[in-house]
């Protein structure tokens, strides 16, 4: 669920300006002994955006802050997109935090018993808890895609075995058969079925590589067949070319059934979808399904190239355009432009994208212009991805700037 918080500490403006030039840096290589030479490259697989922002963010017991539209609340999302960045940073000591805070605070010390809620803070009598005990099941899956990802590189076998637990858990409240289409992921277990046999589903929940990577941990489960029908969902919602954020399925039989629009969110594509097009830019190409969906989603490709900037709002079955979409937006393009052989376009992007993040987002009256979280979680996964920090492999597993570099036993 995407959540926007504004960001108020100058000071920091400040740091996080000097961090992202970072980015831009080439560093000077030195001739030293194999160790040194080993430990200067641990130390320079080091991310500094995510650094500075988790130095920022990060509380030191691993609580993501400002994840949440409200003030003194924390999101499922944040936790999960935080460990995942942890994981690519080699920044072990964190992910372990974000890891014990999220299974303390938010799955009831016990991922084989509950699923993660997905709000937790300060409520309106003061009270410090979970607000929200829902799960988010992109939250969920990406918990335990990124406990899966740590076991398997940094040895744990505890990692390994929570996250068997969550799946088990997942799969027990979170996947439903759908007449005339099959297994399919809910975006919650409670609030997403609807009477007259109409389910919600959200397709930015459902990443191509991270459905891989959970069928390669379990081949005989529903993850393959739950990627063929994600893309399914893409292709019945999308006619010009755009995903919606929220898309309807209703059954017409005992085993029939079709895609429809979303009765609540309606045909809208924004916040939630402008993540579709990123997973799909991330999906590796020798992806069965990457091409497919890449042409599914021409029509973001076709305004941006138009109009310069990605729309904030789409009307999915119209095509009507609304607003520039923050920089956040631009960023989350930058893999999508790549794998539609559109280089100038993500250069485009990442030209934006760094131009946004080292203006500091301008301030107003002490106040930013625009909200941070959304904003640097999608540039976090974009930059890194374009800076070779990380890449999917085909069955879904992250290759890693750091793995060869830095210390590290052979995987399972």
């Amino acid at each position: 669920m995407s959540f926007f918080a504004i960001f108020r500490n100058k000071t920091s403006t400040r740091r996080l300006h000097t961090a992202l030039r970072l980015l831009a840096c080439t560093f000077v290589t030195f001739t030293l002994t194999p160790a040194v030479a080993q430990d200067e490259a641990c130390k320079n697989a080091q991310w500094p955006l995510w650094q500075t922002y988790a130095s920022h963010f990060v509380q030191a017991d691993g609580r993501m802050l400002e994840s949440s539209a409200q003030v003194n609340q924390s999101s499922s999302e944040g936790q999960s997109y935080g460990m995942l960045f942890a994981l690519i940073g080699n920044d072990q000591a964190r992910f372990e935090k974000l890891w014990q805070w999220t299974l303390a605070n938010m799955a009831g010390a016990d991922v084989s018993k509950r699923l993660p809620g997905w709000l937790w803070g300060q409520g309106k009598d003061g009270t410090w808890q979970l607000q929200d005990a829902n799960s988010a099941s992109d939250s969920d899956l990406w918990i335990a895609y990124s406990l899966l990802e740590a076991a398997r590189l940094w040895q744990r076998a505890d990692y390994h075995e929570a996250a068997l637990q969550l799946l088990a858990n997942i799969e027990t409240q979170l996947i439903v058969s759908l007449p005339g289409l099959g297994k399919m992921v809910l975006p919650g277990p409670q609030g997403f079925v609807q009477p007259d046999h109409l389910w919600r589903l959200n397709p930015s929940y459902l990443p191509l590589p991270l459905l891989r990577r959970l069928a390669k941990e379990s081949p005989t489960g529903p993850w393959k067949e739950i990627a063929q029908n994600t893309v399914k969902m893409i292709k019945a919602s999308s006619p010009k070319g755009y995903v919606a954020d929220w898309v309807g399925y209703r059954a017409t039989g005992p085993k029939a059934g079709l895609f429809v629009v979303d009765p609540i969110a309606g045909e809208m594509g924004s916040y939630d979808a402008i993540r579709v097009y990123l997973w799909a830019g991330m999906t590796p190409k020798s992806d069965p399904l990457a091409a497919p969906l890449l042409a599914m989603l021409d029509g973001m490709s076709n305004s941006t190239a138009s109009t310069g900037l990605p729309p904030e709002k789409v009307q999915v079955t119209s095509g009507a355009l609304e607003g520039q979409g923050p920089f956040g937006f631009s960023a989350a393009l930058i893999p999508y432009f790549q794998a539609k052989g559109q280089p100038w376009l993500a250069q485009a992007k990442q030209r934006r994208t760094l131009q946004a993040l080292d203006k500091g987002l301008a301030t107003v009256g002490g106040e930013r212009t625009e909200p941070l979280y959304y904003n640097l979680m999608l540039s976090l996964f974009a930059l890194g991805w374009a800076e070779n920090r990380f890449q999917f492999r085909d069955d879904g597993t992250l290759k890693l700037s750091w793995e060869t570099s830095c210390v590290r036993t052979a995987t399972r």
